[in-house]
């Protein structure tokens, strides 16, 4: 009875935790429509171009106007710094939460100090009210640890086997939630950059079929192919630095949070072997 009763609040935390954040296939879509309306309507305006006409050159100094002659891949890259930015921002708030109320450090403190006194019960108060995913897991074990201490029939090996086995259950519910939406921005770190050698190269074909025309070569098509391939490359290697920064940010607090539950967790294990049989 005892461990059906802790298996609600082991399993709770983390699916309602792991279900959030936002989802790829509505917001990707989503932020692809609003790259074509942008492109097309805010790059694209007649007031960036030499007689309000968006075929012709862009206005001295005008970006907006060199942007949009980026060519068709633009609206793609675009996307691709749009995702990066929404979903960088989502995760920072979700990392945020799951860090919980506090500071983490001092909560491991005041973790270690009531384990080291016995007072089991204020431990688990305390990952209460962290309310975050180190507090959420370091709880399961606790109250694992609470259960394991009052059963008699398990020798001491088993018991730290069974404790050991719920903190890692615990961590590996937790972790998908840390984790979601970092592979997108990981893999737009290259897509981008691949996107942008597309409308590159597509630049520059049209370019070199500028220069291969008969008789005169048309320097405006020229320029124009040139600016195209160039504005590409710069759009996706700014996403891709991005989007690698960010990912490395990201990450490393993911790895933060997940070094800080094992040594929680190792303490708590200890704890049981130093106090108990």
């Amino acid at each position: 009875m005892a461990t059906k009763a802790t298996s609600p609040a082991q399993a709770k935390p983390a699916e309602s935790k792991g279900s959030g954040g936002l989802n790829p296939a509505w917001v990707i879509p989503l932020l692809f429509i609003i790259a074509i309306l942008f492109y097309q309507f805010v790059l694209g305006a007649p007031d960036n171009f030499e007689g309000g006409d968006n075929t012709k050159q862009p206005l001295p100094g005008n970006y907006y106007g060199m942007v949009y002659h980026g060519g068709p891949v633009v609206p793609i890259l675009i996307t691709c710094f749009l995702t990066v930015i929404v979903f960088s921002i989502e995760r920072l708030f979700t990392l945020a939460k799951a860090n919980g109320k506090g500071n983490s450090d001092a909560f491991v403190r005041k973790i270690r100090s009531l384990l080291d006194k016995g007072q089991i019960e204020e431990a688990i108060k305390e990952c209460d009210k962290q309310k975050g995913s180190v507090g959420n897991v370091i709880r399961t074990g606790l109250v694992k640890y609470r259960q394991l201490a009052d059963d008699s029939s398990l020798n001491k090996e088993q018991k730290l086997a069974a404790l050991q086995k719920e903190i890692e259950e615990a961590t590996t519910l937790e972790l998908p939630m840390l984790q979601k939406n970092l592979t997108i921005i990981a893999t737009l770190a290259s897509a981008s950059t691949l996107f942008a050698l597309l409308g590159t190269v597509l630049g520059m074909i049209r370019a070199f079929a500028a220069l291969g025309t008969s008789g005169q070569p048309d320097s405006a098509a020229l320029a124009t192919g040139i600016s195209e391939a160039l504005i590409n490359t710069a759009i996706g290697i700014g996403t891709a630095a991005l989007a690698t920064v960010s990912y490395a940010y990201l990450n490393s607090r993911v790895d933060d949070l997940t070094y800080t539950i094992d040594e929680i967790g190792l303490s708590l294990q200890q704890s049981f072997a130093t106090y108990h049989s």
